[in-house]
């Protein structure tokens, strides 16, 4: 029984949407670590990525004279006189001057060759090297090649001259 006053309502889509409460807004999840281990380990990788910036820095700055040394190779134009300026000036900017700057002739070819362990400086590059510093010489790209190789992989300690045994002694066991 329905009282002639109040009619039946019809509810429409409209309505029961306006109905809905909307859901409670969830906490913002933080992206920083929560855990004592998670922050250890976080301050851990921090330190180890500043610590390992600092080395490649270092390391930078210390082959600034490398990176110096092969530009003015490359503007040398294989000329064998430029080439042991080059080569000299390099050295003096690694090793004391005191060890260095005294040593000519076969001394200095085998200074760069025990600094770098090889044998390029022997024969004809190192008379090229040696009289290129002192008059005109012919251009030699193999003389500008291995002085790169030498700027590039050379010892930044120097290295002692080996000493020879006289003749007949025996090597101690």
């Amino acid at each position: 029984m329905q009282n002639e006053h109040t009619k039946p309502t019809e509810a429409t889509l409209a309505d029961l949407i306006a109905q809905l409460v909307p859901p409670p807004v969830p906490e913002a999840i933080s992206l920083w670590p929560q855990t004592a281990l998670a922050k250890t380990m976080f301050t851990v990788l921090l330190v180890l990525v500043f610590f390992l910036t600092w080395k490649a820095y270092r390391h930078y700055r210390r082959n600034a004279y490398r990176r110096a040394a092969l530009s003015a190779l490359e503007n040398a134009a294989n000329d064998p006189g430029v080439i042991a300026s080059i080569l000299r000036r390099t050295a003096l900017a690694v090793y004391p001057r005191e060890q260095v700057a005294g040593l000519t002739g076969n001394h200095w070819l085998e200074f760069l060759n025990r600094q770098y362990s090889g044998t390029e400086f022997n024969g004809d590059l190192g008379e090229a090297l040696l009289r290129g510093a002192y008059r005109s010489c012919p251009r030699n790209p193999r003389l500008t090649q291995a002085a790169k190789n030498w700027v590039r992989r050379h010892r930044s300690q120097i290295v002692p001259p080996r000493k020879s045994r006289p003749e007949g002694s025996e090597v101690p066991p």
